[in-house]
């Protein structure tokens, strides 16, 4: 009745584990998606020619997918006590512990390549912004647009970014997102005290930031997690073997 007793509050205490872990698995890959799939999204949308960035957000991804399936496999494992299920469970948690442990040094320390990626794009978006040989770039004068309106900043420094820009009809107009102007065309004549003066690149740093550390929190939730996962499954299956022996 004892050792019945037990291995249900192994497997009560597991699940729970289990299921904290399929959660939090979904939530990782589940952001990861939005970020890679969002058009508004301007660094995977500025980003076709380095891959850098979208090659993060798919391991992250693949991250979250594996772990949707280890806790399927765990499941099996713990409601039928497979001995063998359990210890191939822990082995690949601990697997899984590895990956997400680089992954988040990995989100941490390319912060500068990541931001760099940004700043030399963005310097090219500006000075082809609005010209009609290049309708193709459309989507990505567009996105700017909407990064610009939304964030309130003008250019990457400040709006003097835009003297470099030669589709201007003369050099004192600024994109009509750098304005309070609701016209939807490339550029306006607006005064200066009706322009943002802010750059964006402090901005985008405030958000890759949050975003950064967001992705860095579920990391580290998952890890939590995985040590409890591993101490109870390696428990649990010493339970079994010797629930067998005594029975024997």
């Amino acid at each position: 009745m004892l050792r019945k007793s037990k291995s249900l509050i192994f497997k009560y205490f597991l699940n729970l584990m289990n299921g904290a872990f399929l959660v939090l698995g979904l939530l990782l890959m589940g952001f990861a998606a939005w970020l890679l799939l969002d058009r508004n999204n301007f660094f995977t949308a500025l980003d076709e020619k380095n891959h850098l960035i979208v090659y993060i957000f798919r391991i992250l991804i693949g991250t979250g997918s594996a772990i949707v399936l280890l806790c399927l496999l765990g499941y099996l494992g713990i409601h039928y006590e497979i001995r063998w299920l359990l210890i191939l469970y822990a082995v690949q948690v601990i697997g899984a512990f590895g990956v997400q442990v680089v992954l988040s040094a990995l989100i941490f320390t390319m912060k500068e390549e990541v931001l760099q990626v940004w700043h030399d794009e963005i310097d090219l978006v500006i000075s082809q912004y609005g010209s009609k040989d290049m309708p193709e770039d459309i989507p990505k004068w567009t996105i700017l647009n909407v990064l610009q309106k939304t964030l309130q900043c003008c250019g990457q420094h400040n709006y003097t970014d835009w003297i470099k820009n030669k589709s201007k009809e003369n050099s004192e107009q600024v994109p009509c997102s750098c304005t309070n102007s609701t016209l939807s065309k490339w550029f306006c004549d607006e005064p200066l005290n009706a322009t943002y003066l802010q750059g964006c690149e402090t901005k985008i740093n405030t958000w890759y930031q949050a975003n950064a550390l967001t992705l860095i929190g579920i990391n580290f939730g998952l890890l939590v997690l995985e040590v409890l996962q591993v101490s109870l499954s390696i428990s649990f299956s010493r339970h079994i073997k010797n629930r067998i022996y005594t029975e024997i």
